[in-house]
């Protein structure tokens, strides 16, 4: 029997997550599968997620239909939250067996909230006592109104996932704002232990937007192509590396705290130029997490390579960063760009997800 490479992933400190939610897939076990078969051990969502899942296919007409006539913002949390629920419960021992550091389920606050920390704090709240599950991490985007309120969070022991991270300096902010809220729990007297955190670094997009523009520059930008991104993370770990090296950081792990991960977000490949599995093949790595989408979970079990990739090169991903800056693309407005750009696509699929489940 041929061994599997998604398996192999834990031998090398990274977790699998399925960035993919929907009613029938969890009636029909296949989430349950996958973490037996293949040792998927958590789920992420976000609204383009949930809006392919409850617009497109007959799963949810019955909710629906017994849905009619409430607010579509009421309805549509309602369905998001039954299937978190249900994808909780799948993992629930998961999260057992690791003692509480994996098998989370991600739901994410109203994209609309991203800029207001003290909504962002009242709907995290709101999801947490709906779904009432041990292993649920809230999705708070990384603006600067969300991490204030991550850090709110994790002070009052909810575990959060920081989304839409795509620049490394705001990936420093994600871990100081964990560390704070930490540090205020810890000096409450209240316990560490079990407050999980995930700083999800978004990938792919990284590539899409640099290739476009080095697409003008000749023989030195096409030598450059679909190597920014992986760089781009590679120099994001080296700033984990360092945090968990810290004296602060010491002390909160010493006291019960667990490190916040890396998670390794828009694995999936845009490119027809590019591997199919390169946004996991190049990111293998300790205390990480890669959630991919069903079609790169099929691709790297059928042709992947499971070996720890992502503590070499980082000479490499600083020229890189050079090189892109020497033909005068600068990788924090490219960063920029991408954060304005995802938080649109976001509230653009929430809006239509309204739109799909009736009057507002």
């Amino acid at each position: 029997m041929n061994s599997n490479p998604l398996r192999e992933l834990a031998h090398h400190g990274q977790s699998v997550w399925l960035d993919y939610i929907e009613r029938d897939f969890l009636a029909r076990g296949e989430l349950a599968r996958l973490v037996v078969d293949d040792n998927v051990t958590g789920v992420t969502s976000n609204p383009a997620i949930f809006e392919k899942a409850i617009a497109g296919g007959a799963a949810y007409r019955d909710a629906l239909a017994a849905l009619a006539g409430r607010p579509s913002a009421e309805a549509v949390e309602t369905l998001m939250v039954e299937d978190i629920r249900h994808a909780c419960e799948v993992l629930a021992p998961v999260h057992a067996r690791t003692d509480m550091r994996d098998g989370f389920v991600s739901i994410e606050v109203s994209p609309e909230l991203a800029h207001d920390e003290a909504a962002t704090i009242d709907a995290a709240l709101r999801l947490s006592r709906r779904i009432a599950r041990a292993n649920l991490m809230i999705k708070v985007p990384g603006t600067p109104a969300g991490l204030r309120a991550t850090e709110e969070l994790i002070a009052r022991g909810l575990s959060v996932n920081v989304t839409l991270l795509f620049a490394v300096p705001t990936y420093r902010n994600v871990v100081a704002a964990y560390e704070r809220g930490l540090a205020r729990r810890h000096a409450a007297g209240l316990p560490l232990h079990g407050v999980a955190s995930v700083a999800s670094f978004f990938v792919s997009r990284v590539d899409t937007l640099v290739d476009k523009l080095l697409a003008d520059k000749g023989e030195t930008g096409a030598a450059l192509a679909g190597r920014a991104a992986i760089a781009n993370a590679k120099l994001a770990y080296r700033v984990y590396q360092s945090q968990q090296a810290s004296r602060d950081w010491q002390t909160l792990a010493a006291a019960g705290a667990q490190p916040q991960r890396l998670l390794w977000a828009s694995t999936g490949t845009k490119s027809p130029l590019m591997s199919d599995v390169i946004y996991v093949d190049e990111l293998i790595g300790p205390d990480t997490v890669n959630t991919v989408p069903p079609a790169t979970l099929d691709a790297f079990r059928d042709h992947g390579r499971a070996r720890t990739t992502l503590t070499s090169g980082m000479d490499e991903a600083d020229a890189t960063m050079k090189a892109l800056a020497g033909l005068g693309i600068s990788i924090d407005q490219v960063t920029d760009t991408l954060l304005e750009e995802g938080l649109l696509l976001f509230q653009q699929a929430y809006q239509r997800l309204l739109g799909a489940t009736g009057p507002t």
